[in-house]
């Protein structure tokens, strides 16, 4: 029973990952798209690719992500882990349908938290509250000042260029920026269902927490994601790409060049699965708010924020509600 709860709990992990891929698409690539640097399938297939080769780039997130809580051993540990996987689910599921570009990072740590308090598993709260909370409302604030910064730089340094050929030239720096982008998502967000992967395997007792992740499932992370990303996210898009504000090349190849940068030194440096989400949206914001503030349409940016800010405790009650339902069936 527990190795086919095992296999289950890596399948709806990999559930996950995809779900993540399309929930996520529009991060690397909703800039370039709306400012027409790449077309719509071009750019799926290039973030999805950048994605699958971000996956094997390190391992660092994958560990802090298997860290935030210790479910315990044997079939009631899994259970939890699997709880806390369908809670994340069906927050992506629900801001998917809206429209909304809250953040798959958070769903996830928010469901296995939520799962681990309904079960009175140990929630490893420091390090939630380090790696986690802390680069929540860090982050975008990183990233809204540095694009905004970046911006003024671009502005002051093309103030005498030639319009037309400056914004051509961007749209090419662009293909680069929203690679850079793919690539920080693949590093971010494919870790995190590898650290769930490897956290299942260890309450089953088939790996030691000193190992390393099996190769196995970093590439099975990495082509669920790249799949998810193929798939696409058209409905985020929208939001990401139009609805805050409308880009022209320079502010979207700061926007991605900015949330690239701050998505390899939280993975790198301070080992925190950040929110992709959160940062190519504030910095978004940022860049736009270097035209006019009136530009940047808030009203969207107060919905989004909305969604920010329920992400962990929803995702944790669904996580919750999946366990006391798993509960019942429970020897």
């Amino acid at each position: 029973m527990e190795i086919g709860i095992i296999i289950a709990v890596v399948v709806v992990a990999l559930v996950f990952d995809y779900t993540n891929g399309f929930h996520d698409a529009a991060n690397a690539i909703a800039t370039s798209v709306s400012t027409g640097a790449l077309k719509p399938r071009v750019a799926l297939a290039m973030a999805a690719v950048m994605n699958f080769v971000g996956a094997f780039l390190g391992q660092k997130v994958a560990h802090t992500v298997s860290d935030t809580i210790d479910p315990g051993a044997g079939t009631h540990g899994l259970v939890i882990v699997m709880a806390g996987l369908l809670g994340a689910i069906t927050w992506n599921l629900i801001t998917w349908y809206y429209g909304l570009p809250s953040s798959s990072s958070h769903a996830l740590i928010g469901g296995l938290v939520g799962a681990a308090v309904a079960a009175g598993a140990t929630a490893n709260w420091a390090v939630v509250l380090e790696k986690v909370v802390i680069p929540m409302f860090v982050s975008p604030v990183v990233a809204f000042s540095l694009g905004f910064g970046l911006m003024l730089a671009i502005m002051w340094l093309f103030r005498n260029a030639n319009p037309g050929r400056a914004n051509r030239g961007f749209k090419i720096a662009q293909t680069v920026s929203a690679a850079a982008m793919a690539l920080g998502h693949g590093l971010q967000d494919a870790q995190k269902t590898m650290g769930v992967i490897f956290l299942a395997l260890l309450t089953g007792g088939y790996v030691a927490e000193s190992d390393g992740l099996p190769l196995w499932v970093i590439f099975s992370a990495a082509a669920a994601i790249s799949l998810g990303t193929w798939s696409g996210g058209w409905r985020i898009m929208r939001t990401l790409g139009r609805r805050i504000i409308h880009l022209d090349p320079p502010r979207g190849f700061a926007a991605e060049s900015v949330a690239a940068s701050v998505l390899y030194t939280t993975s790198y440096v301070f080992e925190a699965p950040i929110s992709t989400t959160h940062t190519i949206t504030s910095a978004v914001m940022g860049v736009g708010a270097t035209k006019r503030l009136s530009a940047v349409r808030w009203g969207v940016a107060k919905s989004i924020l909305t969604a920010w800010v329920l992400t962990f405790p929803a995702a944790a009650l669904a996580a919750a509600i999946c366990y006391w339902v798993a509960s019942i069936f429970l020897p």
